[in-house]
């Protein structure tokens, strides 16, 4: 008969004082690291001895026990009780409960040691979650937890987080079929329904990255960075019933805002507020949009105000901050630590100052009476009012109180003669497979590209009076020695260029607001009657007239490939659009136009959203490499152009009707690294490399 198992015997437990304690020398743990001694005695103090300590009796010369007892394994636990009591907070006696290991233990002390360290299991990520989501649950506070576990706040919301991530994400995360990475990105949403929605699409997809699960989050929702959000306040938002969600472990500009439509609301209640205050002044119509049409000021009137002089009042308080800025200023300027309320106070002075000096327009109450106003929000969110424009139906008839001769525009690039479409809209619908091939670009695609060209090389051109006054001199010679000729993209009668089919947006591009404060300070320089101009011209030195001079030609300059009607209407032909196009060429590389600098990039939204399939994986493939172009080639067509976006995004890559022949060559031989083609051939981005990121978030040690 086989004999029964032999039952093992746990080694016993006893309270032993601690006064008859002492460290042993064969602890194995020598390096200091997690939780300090200091920090675990408050712990100790706050729930007491969670484990017990592992001892073995002190033997005496003759092997017999001196009812003392070493501690192998706990000597963190014993440092953190002998600092309990050096601070009195412990009895030097106070029992202590220990495990006792027999007297001749066959089994090492050094053993006993380094199992207690080494033997043990840290808690899966998702258990700490939970355990700090059941922490709340029972009426603990984030602060509270954070106190008690050594840790911050954050650290403890960022987990809170976690814990609220769908529990059928959090399954597949504990069976390793989803890194932290992603479950973080997953914390970008409150919406179960829609977390895991977005996870079945990814199980589909070559793309799993934390910055493609955010992006198909909140792809329903506006950046707190939208300008309509800047413009009526998230606090607005939030006290009118709008949520925002936020990102706690990737930086968010402010969050997203979940409810559009609500957004919208707003933005229109404000932005009719302001009309009717504007309107108040008398003025016949105030027009409102979020953003205004390139041409919203074509063929209308601007009439000329006056700037309204400084109150006694004003003056006063205008020439006390002066003085205070500049004794703060000659106080502090060879301080090499100015106190921050010093900077402070410098600032607000400067502000102040700014208000005072921004001075309002006074208008004839007559003429306001004729004349409107436009109101918009600008790329700031701040809110723009551009008063004093008059309609042709609005003008005086020769006779009439007020009546004058009607006047053009004013000439500067908000005025246009083309309504305004938003470039691509919509994202295209998706092309039938007979149209998969890869085609040259539409018509409107050039059309829109070339606008943005034309805005930036007049731009440039205005920085180069020099360059200006040449193109103007061939142009005179031209006229004069050639007749009829179309070898200048310069339109020298000065006609405001008007785009066809302006693409949205256009006001708010880097040229277009370079122009505008360009066209803004001059105007405030020149006289407000046209019968003065002449004089004031001569009043200005060499430099600032050929530095008006450029921005009055640059204005001129037309480099977009207008759409040529089927049946020529006579404004245009083809072959005059190639020759314009092709002369500026020769002005883009006179001037050193980069379009890149700019601020161009091929964006969702401006381009990519506009072209097919097979275009945006051409580009793609010409910009970064094939193997980029293949990450993305089997995602849908709205999808695609996004991700296009962020590959693009640095990589300097022009479509063909942006750059400019010559200069490409030029550029390509000055850098024998290569360009954008070449750049991160071998490296995935962060968003396309799933094993990119950390596996592990950082735990407080415990």
């Amino acid at each position: 008969m086989a004999k029964a198992a032999q039952k093992i015997t746990l080694s016993p437990s006893l309270d032993i004082p601690f006064d008859r304690l002492q460290l042993s020398q064969s602890n194995v743990r020598r390096i200091k690291c997690g939780v300090s001694i200091g920090e675990l005695a408050e712990d100790i103090a706050r729930r007491t001895l969670l484990q017990s300590l592992n001892v073995r009796p002190l033997l005496d010369t003759a092997g017999a026990e001196t009812g003392s007892y070493e501690i192998p394994a706990g000597g963190r636990r014993f440092r953190a009780l002998e600092l309990l009591v050096k601070q009195k907070r412990l009895a030097k006696d106070a029992p202590i409960p220990c495990i006792v290991q027999r007297a001749g233990e066959a089994i090492l002390a050094e053993e006993d040691s380094y199992a207690e360290n080494a033997v043990r299991e840290q808690l899966h990520p998702l258990d700490q979650f939970r355990g700090m989501q059941a922490m709340v649950e029972k009426g603990a506070e984030p602060e509270d937890i954070a106190a008690h576990f050594m840790t911050t706040p954050a650290v403890v919301r960022q987990r809170l987080k976690l814990a609220a991530v769908s529990p059928k994400l959090h399954d597949v995360y504990a069976a390793d079929a989803m890194t932290l990475e992603q479950l973080m990105a997953f914390t970008i949403s409150d919406d179960h329904a829609r977390q895991e929605q977005v996870w079945e699409l990814l199980e589909s997809s070559f793309n799993r990255s934390a910055t493609y699960i955010r992006q198909k989050l909140t792809e329903d929702s506006v950046r707190a960075a939208d300008k309509r959000v800047g413009f009526v306040t998230v606090e607005a938002y939030l006290e009118a019933g709008g949520s925002i969600v936020r990102d706690l472990f990737e930086a968010d500009n402010g969050g997203w805002l979940t409810d559009p439509a609500l957004l919208d609301r707003l933005v229109d209640a404000r932005l009719e507020a302001e009309a009717a205050r504007i309107g108040a002044e008398g003025w016949k119509w105030v027009d409102t949009a979020v953003e205004l049409p390139w041409n919203a000021t074509h063929a209308l009137r601007r009439i000329a105000g006056t700037e309204a002089e400084l109150t006694d009042e004003e003056a006063a308080k205008l020439a006390a901050l002066e003085e205070e800025a500049d004794t703060l200023s000659e106080q502090w300027s060879e301080e090499p630590d100015v106190p921050a309320e010093i900077h402070a106070r410098l600032e607000a002075i400067d502000a102040e100052i700014g208000t005072l000096a921004d001075r309002p327009q006074l208008f004839d109450p007559e003429e306001i009476g004729i004349a409107g106003a436009f109101v918009s929000i600008d790329p700031r969110g701040n809110l723009t009012v551009e008063r004093g424009f008059v309609r042709p139906e609005d003008e005086p008839v020769a006779g009439e109180a007020g009546g004058e001769e009607k006047g053009s525009g004013d000439g500067g690039p908000g005025d246009r003669d083309a309504p305004a479409e938003v470039m691509g809209g919509e994202m295209t619908a998706e092309p039938d497979p007979a149209e998969e091939e890869l085609k040259p670009l539409s018509e409107r695609t050039v059309s829109d590209l070339t606008c943005w060209r034309t805005l930036a090389l007049q731009d440039a051109f205005a920085r180069d009076p020099g360059v200006a006054f040449a193109t103007v001199l061939h142009g005179l010679v031209l006229a004069t020695f050639y007749g009829y000729s179309h070898e200048s993209c310069l339109q020298l009668t000065l006609h405001p260029v008007g785009f066809s089919n302006a693409p949205g947006g256009l006001r708010d591009t880097p040229p277009a607001q370079a122009i505008a404060e360009r066209a803004e300070a001059w105007r405030a320089r020149l006289p407000k009657s046209d019968k003065d101009v002449w004089d004031a011209l001569l009043e200005l030195d060499g430099d600032e007239q050929m530095a008006l001079f450029a921005h009055c030609a640059s204005l001129a300059v037309n480099a977009q490939a207008e759409i040529v009607p089927k049946y020529d209407n006579g404004r245009i032909s083809k072959h005059m659009v190639e020759r314009r196009i092709a002369h500026s060429h020769v002005l883009a590389r006179a001037v050193g136009l980069d379009l890149v600098e700019a601020g161009w990039r091929p964006t969702a939204s401006g381009y990519l959203g506009s072209v097919t399939k097979p275009r945006i994986l051409a580009d793609v493939a010409e910009a970064r490499g094939e193997n980029f172009a293949q990450m993305i080639d089997h995602l849908k067509k709205a999808d695609m152009a996004r991700e296009a976006e962020r590959l693009l995004e640095d990589s300097g890559w022009l479509p063909e009707p942006m750059r400019t022949p010559g200069a490409e060559e030029a550029a390509v031989q000055g850098d024998a690294t290569g360009g954008a083609a070449a750049a991160g051939a071998s490296d995935l981005p962060p968003f396309l490399d799933d094993e990119a990121g950390t596996d592990e978030l950082p735990i407080a040690a415990e």
